[in-house]
Parts: C-alpha cells; structure tokens; sequence
C-alpha cells in the first residue's frame, strides 16, 4: 500500500523581490507541511521579512511560486492573505485598548442577535471556548489595556483560531516574554501543530528552535540554503549556514598602534534595554559592537554620547567623566556620532553640503555674532575634499545626493570638530560595494591617525573585516569580547545568540547565560 502524500500547507519556491535597484529577496523558498512547526532562520537582512511580507499579503513578489493549501495565490493585501487562512503573530501585537478582549478577537465579525445587536453573550462564550482550547486562562470580558505582551499574543492566536487559519506565522514571538510566558506560548503553538496547522517559528534564539520545532529552513543573503529536520541537525551546522562567507577584499584594515584608553564606560545599565555594559575604547583602535536587532547596540551608544538617559554606570572620556544626558558635553569631551539613520538624524536633507558639514562648528566660525557663507565654505572645503564627496558644488542640497555621498557628508560634518573617540552606527547601509570599499578605508586611515572609533554594524562581515576588537551582544547584555585573530563568524554568531560555551572568551563581568561568570 502507497504511503499518503501530504500536501504543503504553504510552498514558497525560488521567490524574488526588489525594491528599485536593491534586492531584498533573490530566492527564497520555504516549504511548510500542515501538522508541522517550521523554523526559519537567518542574519540580520537575509530576507526572512520580505519573504513573511508576501506570505502576508504586505508585498507582492517579483516572481517565482507561491502556493496555498495547493493553490496559487498573490495577495494584494493583508485582508486576502487573512481570508486565505494565514495569521502573523507579531512580537508585539496591536490591539483596541479600550475594547474588551472578546471584542478584539471578533472585530467586524461579531456575532448578533435580535434588532442587528451585538450579541455579548454568545461572543464571551465563543471567545472562553477558544482560550479552554488553547488551555490559557483569559477573561474574555475585560478590556485590552494593561494586558502583558504575552496575553495579547494569545488574543491575536484566539483571534486567528476563530478565522481557521490554516498557516500562522510567529514573528520573533518571545523576545518580550517571560520563561513563564514562553513555556505557555510554547504549549499552545504545540497544541495548534497537533491539531493540523502549520506554524513558521522565526527566532534568533537556537534553544527555542530546538525545543519547540519540527524543521528548520535557512536564508542568507536573501537567498534559501537549506532545510533539514531538527532531530537530524546541530547550532554548529545551523551558524555555519547563516554566515557562509569569508571576509572579501572589500575591508582594507591597515595596521595600527593602539594607544590609550580613550573611552571608558563602566556597569552602564538601564532597565529593560541594556545591563552592566563593560567598554574600553583605546587610541588607534575600531571596536565592532556586534548582536542581532535588539541586542541593544544601537542603544548602548545613544546612551554614551547622551543622546538616551542610563539609570547607573559612569562614561568617561581620557579618564575624565562625562556628564549623561547632554550630547553637547559629550562633544565637548571629544565624542562624535554618526547616527544609523543618516537622512532622519544626521542630515539636514534641504540644506547644502556646506551647510551640513559647518553644521556642528558654526559657533567657532562666527565673528561679532555672524556667521558668513565664505566662513562655512572654509571650513567645509577641506574635508569635502577629503572625503571625495562627489558633488557637482559645494551648495548642492543634501537631498539630492545618493546615499554614499550623504553617509559622507555626515561623516565629514563630525570629523570637522576633531573628535578624540568616532561613534558610528551602520556605517555602509544603504550605499553600493564601491562606496562601501571608500568608507572602510577611510575608517581605517583614522584610526591609523590615532582616532578612537566605536563601529556599530549588523552586516558580520563588516565587523569581522574592520574590528581590531569585537564586542557582542546578546538581548542587552556583553557576552563576548573577541580580538581580531579570536573573532569569526561562528564564534560570534553563537555568543550573539546566547549559545556561548568555554571556547568563547567571555568578557570580564559579564554574565554567561548558560551559567557562571
């Protein structure tokens, strides 16, 4: 007797799609079978998102196969991608605060009765049937508001469970939870596998993988690699497919002297963001923060420069404190900033290229209180120049310029206070390999000059390519400090996770999660 063949439930095949010249997802493939929870895991930018996108009706792919329940399917919306039977559950879910629980589980489906009336009864019975099933205890009846992340996650699966919905996809779904709240989750998620849906798990947590799924699917680069079951596979295998590349020619790091400390940051630490964060930065030396979204990184240096308030810890400068809260002390004290966000925070978008780069040092320009345009010019000339910002005039708006040359106007606007200590955050998003290339070799060529840089990037290579130290995060905490010799893409990706073990040099004072100091 031939064994029954299974249809998947969702089949995603050699799917692509690119937003103008850049391309998000090249070939992505995702096969799900009913019955079944399927990881799907990958870096920072491997095309996880784009490709829920689609399956969630956001975007529509370029090309390639999609199918559902056996049918082929295109979403031109959320609301077809919700009538075809598919569900996202995201990390923090967005409900109706001042509507009771019930009435955020049957938006727009209410049951009615008598006169067109909502009929309250029946939608509370209807709503605690659901959580019996799910075996949580909810009270249908009381309002949204104040409820923890966790429950509103629960709602969001009730509400999907009342639509038969055949896929549901979790985005990330424990990153705010709880052990409590995640062994909770854990059992529903088991209990709607079990009763024959199919669920993609998406998590950069290893543990949770293992524990909880069937099968695990691997992108890079926007592109599938593989899948295998979970039972048949290792944190080893799963880490080597997710980073698979050697650092390229793209990363001139020359040699340096490493001076003295420059920065010092000390038990810095605020509640829910980022705890006891041990930093030393030293004359000549690029230290890579490294960790996955939300690891705190970005977090971690708005804080030190006072962008962020802390709640405890001391930053100093050259062995002087540094007043928190205050960026225009952390510029006196010899700090610079180039934020992730170069067009929102870093550049003033309808100003010139002058305009931008005098931008920080106009009060040193000044004489009897006016500042000229031949003043501004003067001082921006030279490091426009230096730079080799492509621009026709020096009077050029910021707003025309690609992206290269904008992250090097910010770059250049900061470098003009002769800062002791650079802070910058994804220093190459956005901008194509050639500029890349430029940016790297000029980080380089300042910190040969005895510049002290901090580089925030979520691109691994990047990290591995220009750190002379690398010191990574996991969900707001040190786990690792690597030099350069000790740092590969395994070692860091496993202390990023928090799948660290005795072959990974853990920093001093910080706290292995697996267990001891």
């Amino acid at each position: 007797m031939s064994a029954t063949v299974v249809e998947p439930t969702l089949e995603l095949r050699d799917v692509a799609k690119s937003f103008g010249p850049v391309a998000a997802l090249r070939a992505g493939t995702l096969v799900v079978d009913p019955g079944s929870i399927h990881a799907l895991v990958g870096e920072n930018g491997a095309g996880k998102s784009t490709l829920v996108k689609i399956v969630a009706g956001v975007h529509r792919r370029d090309s390639g196969t999609f199918r559902l329940r056996s049918t082929d399917v295109d979403f031109g919306s959320t609301a077809e991608s919700k009538a075809a039977g598919v569900a996202v559950i995201y990390q923090e879910p967005t409900l109706f605060p001042d509507l009771s629980v019930a009435e955020n589980i049957f938006m727009g489906r209410h049951p009615l009765g008598a006169g067109r009336r909502i009929d309250r009864a029946t939608m509370y019975s209807r709503a605690q049937e659901l959580f019996d099933g799910l075996g949580v205890n909810l009270d249908p009846r009381r309002t949204a508001k104040g409820l923890s992340i966790a429950d509103q996650q629960i709602i969001e699966i009730a509400k999907a469970i009342s639509l038969d919905a055949a896929l549901l996809i979790m985005d990330e779904p424990t990153a705010a939870l709880s052990g409590v709240e995640v062994d909770r989750l854990f059992a529903v998620a088991r209990n709607l596998r079990d009763e024959g849906r199919a669920l993609v798990f998406i998590s950069h947590r290893f543990e949770e993988v293992f524990e909880l799924c069937d099968m695990v699917t691997v992108m890079r680069d926007g592109a599938y690699i593989s899948t295998a079951a979970v039972a048949d596979t290792s944190v080893d295998e799963i880490v080597q497919q997710m980073v698979g590349r050697e650092v390229a020619e793209l990363f001139p790091k020359q040699d340096t002297t490493i001076g003295d400390p420059v920065l010092e940051v000390r038990g810095l630490s605020r509640t829910g963001v980022f705890d006891d964060i041990d930093l030393v930065v030293r004359r000549g030396e690029i230290v890579g923060p490294a960790g996955l979204v939300g690891a705190g990184r970005s977090e971690v240096a708005r804080a030190v420069f006072g962008v962020d308030p802390y709640d405890r810890g001391e930053v100093t400068m050259s062995g002087r404190p540094v007043r928190p809260n205050s960026p225009r002390e952390a510029i006196r004290a010899g700090m610079a900033l180039v934020p992730e966000d170069r067009r929102q925070q870093g550049l003033i978008v309808d100003a010139s290229v002058t305009r931008n780069i005098a931008a920080v040092i106009r009060n040193g320009l000044g004489r009897l209180g006016l500042i000229t345009d031949s003043a501004e010019s003067h001082a921006a000339s030279p490091w426009a120049s230096r730079l080799e910002v492509k621009t026709a005039a020096l009077d050029m708006e910021g707003a025309t310029m690609s992206g290269g040359n904008q992250q090097k106007v910010v770059l250049a606007k900061w470098l003009a206070t002769e800062p002791r200590l650079l802070i910058i955050d994804e220093p190459t998003r956005g901008i194509d390999v050639g500029t890349k290339s430029e940016v790297h070799r000029l980080l380089s060529e300042l910190a040969g000059q005895g510049l002290a840089i901090l580089m925030i990037s979520s691109e691994l290579p990047e990290v591995l390519g220009m750190a002379d130290r690398v010191v990574v995060l996991h969900e707001g905490r040190i786990t690792a400090e690597l030099d350069r010799e000790d740092a590969t893409a395994e070692t860091v990706m496993r202390a990023a996770t928090g799948a660290i073990d005795d072959s990974v040099p853990v920093a001093a004072g910080t706290t292995n999660p697996e267990g001891g100091r």
